[in-house]
């Protein structure tokens, strides 16, 4: 959008409402079986198409039996990737469907049209939020004994412009009665792509490591991002600011760090058709010694599982402190199977 017209956008929409209004044409849905549904397309929510008729009240459609898509008036459309598009739909190749707005054409599957609302119903301006909540727990008793188990939980308000995220996680794991890992972190992520791919973000992480003895950390930054590469597939997001990293030893000997530094950060993902890769890349290094930084990676793959809401994450995280305190490794890795529920 022109940050400086910004009514310009909203009088294209309301024009391009007004001349569809004025042709009459019903909404249609066309499916994989060959069946050829007229009415109202009243909304799409999670797996779900509900059309309006006056032959058989509400139909619900499967969305991934929906081979086309077309509305005769603008709807709301809330892309999986975020992106909120005032239009009239389309249809395009197949499995996919043309967004028609005020500031041209976007093709999308239909598979990531995360909602479809009448204008009448939503406030386009009004976040939406998406909740999660994963874990696994694992236990082996006999010759070993042995516990592990991680919880988390995050909740994402999704803006037209805007995304805002709450996370905390818990990390708990033994063998023979000796811990290898105790720790919790919870923080919160606020970014806002003001203009096309440029955007500005705020960060702040807080949490403790038992087993590396670290009784208390933070890490707050913030800066600009840009989206590196942005499409119907694939996101690359860059960042880069300042930060400030603080780390309070139980070990008296081993001395705390509170310096600025930078703030360097990748994020990707990869969606495809029903399954997504993500890729997290953070790099905080020290202006008091540049020698002295922490790197945290996590790449997993998501793929959702037959029950609604419930997706399986495989994974993999690396967690670098380069100045440890002392008899702790630099390099702590993690794999992980996890089950994830999600819902709005």
């Amino acid at each position: 959008m022109n940050n400086r017209f910004p009514y310009l956008h909203w009088f294209g929409v309301l024009a391009l409402f007004a001349v569809v209004v004025a042709t009459g044409r019903a909404d249609v849905i066309e499916t994989k079986s060959g069946a050829r549904l007229v009415g109202t397309i009243t909304k799409i929510e999670g797996s779900s198409v509900f059309l309006s008729t006056n032959y058989a009240g509400t139909l619900t459609v499967k969305k991934s039996e929906v081979v086309s898509l077309q509305t005769d008036q603008v709807r709301f459309v809330h892309l999986a990737g975020g992106q909120v598009i005032a239009g009239t739909v389309e249809p395009s190749a197949a499995g996919l469907v043309k967004v028609v707005g005020a500031e041209g054409p976007v093709d999308a599957p239909i598979s990531q049209i995360a909602e479809l609302w009448a204008p009448s119903a939503k406030d386009v301006k009004k976040p939406q939020w998406h909740y999660e909540a994963a874990g696994d727990v694992a236990g082996k008793s006999g010759n070993r004994e042995q516990f592990s188990s991680v919880l988390s939980a995050r909740a994402k308000r999704v803006g037209v412009h805007d995304t805002l995220q709450f996370y905390s996680a818990y990390r708990l794991q033994t063998a023979n009665q000796v811990t290898s890992a105790d720790q919790f972190k919870i923080g919160f992520d606020y970014a806002n792509n003001y203009a096309g791919r440029k955007s500005w973000y705020v960060r702040d992480e807080s949490g403790f490591d038992r087993v590396k003895a670290i009784e208390l950390y933070s890490v707050a930054g913030g800066g600009a991002g840009y989206d590196l590469v942005k499409n119907k597939r694939q996101l690359l997001t860059g960042r880069a600011g300042l930060s400030f990293r603080s780390e309070a030893y139980e070990d008296p000997n081993t001395p705390s760090i509170k310096s600025f530094g930078l703030d360097l950060g990748l994020h990707h993902v990869l969606n495809f058709s029903d399954a997504k890769w993500v890729n997290d890349l953070t790099f905080v290094p020290a202006f008091s010694d540049f020698t002295n930084y922490h790197l945290v990676q996590e790449s997993y793959y998501e793929m959702p599982l037959s029950m609604v809401g419930w997706k399986l994450r495989l994974g993999v995280a690396n967690d670098y402190n380069s100045l440890p305190g002392a008899n702790v490794k630099k390099l702590d890795t993690t794999y992980f199977t996890r089950f994830v529920l999600s819902w709005q």
